[in-house]
């Protein structure tokens, strides 16, 4: 069995490959062709660990895996990560196990893949102004896929914790002009794209730092109580999200604003797989404010984990071991 850790994940699928295989996922989920069952939500020792499996049959791609995924808020003071897991990879034709892979590097990488793969087919083509709230490993690997996608030529960040902010700014290695931001409404004022990494259970953009024209990516709210983007931000914008049903059942950021009667579930486009299956239409003009609410769904972990682990084994990246 292969062990991949998360500097291996990294070089196994770059950025602009892992947004042509959240692609083809997310048209897979859309067209019917996964099944992903609803993730388990365990609550312990205020942190949540999610249990994710999948799997995925699409064209020559079939794939099966597990995910194990805990987010403790706390991790910090005690000098660890706030996301920790494993992607569990097996063999869809025996079951047999394959790989086990750094579950917290594939999340960072498959979401903001994702996002980025929203972005290329919604933000407007001319987007250079970009703004990232949140200072940890989603808003870095966010700000490599909004590159990835767009000319972007400045960027803004934001977090309350600005030392985290500093850190994050300084570790990244790049053209583009990069400043710290005093506020969130300072930094997505100007935004032609913004993405939301953040934990806040509140929400972190004001509609009137909102320009017209501007894409959103809200990564940030999974569970029904907890909003990053206000409700007049989402009534205002054309809202896709990853997957129907779940985001109907753990984005917060929909939810509220369905239950008190602010929006109607048709406000919601529809799912960004089936826009990318040609399905549903995009933006409309130029003016438009999109919003791409994603909770992470399973059949981004399956076909990234899988396409991580048959460009490893290429690479000779990784270390095996036996079970036996």
């Amino acid at each position: 069995m292969l062990i991949l850790n998360a500097d291996e994940v990294a070089q196994a699928l770059p950025m602009k490959q892992a947004i042509a295989s959240m692609k083809m996922a997310m048209q897979a989920l859309s067209s019917g062709q996964a099944e992903i069952p609803l993730r388990t939500h365990i609550e312990a020792n205020q942190g949540t660990t999610l249990v994710m499996p999948g799997w995925v049959s699409h064209g020559d791609h079939e794939s099966l895996a597990v995910k194990v995924v805990s987010i403790f808020n706390g991790n910090q003071s005690r000098g660890l990560a706030n996301i920790l897991g494993l992607v569990h990879v097996l063999d869809a034709e025996t079951g047999a196990p394959i790989a086990i892979l750094n579950g917290a590097a594939v999340t960072a990488l498959r979401t903001a893949a994702v996002s980025g793969a929203a972005t290329a087919s919604l933000a407007n083509p001319d987007a250079s102004r970009l703004a990232i709230l949140g200072s940890g490993p989603q808003a870095k690997s966010h700000f490599q896929a909004m590159c990835a996608v767009r000319p972007v030529k400045q960027a803004s960040f934001f977090s309350p914790r600005r030392v985290h902010v500093e850190r994050l700014v300084a570790s990244l290695q790049t053209d583009v002009d990069l400043h710290i931001a005093d506020s969130s409404e300072a930094a997505t004022r100007e935004a032609d794209i913004i993405c939301t990494t953040t934990n806040s259970n509140i929400p972190v953009i004001d509609n009137a730092a909102i320009a017209d024209g501007c894409h959103i990516n809200a990564i940030g709210s999974y569970k029904p109580d907890v909003v990053e983007i206000p409700a007049a931000v989402v009534r205002r914008a054309r809202v896709f999200v990853d997957h129907k049903k779940t985001a109907l059942s753990e984005a917060g950021d929909l939810i509220q604003p369905l239950q008190r009667g602010e929006i109607e579930t048709q406000h919601l486009v529809g799912e960004i797989g089936e826009l990318f299956l040609g399905q549903i239409a995009g933006r409309l003009s130029a003016d438009n404010v999109t919003l791409f609410k994603s909770v992470g769904n399973t059949v981004e972990d399956v076909v990234g984990a899988s396409d991580i682990v048959r460009n490893a084994e290429r690479m000779g990246l990784g270390q095996e071991i036996s079970l036996d």
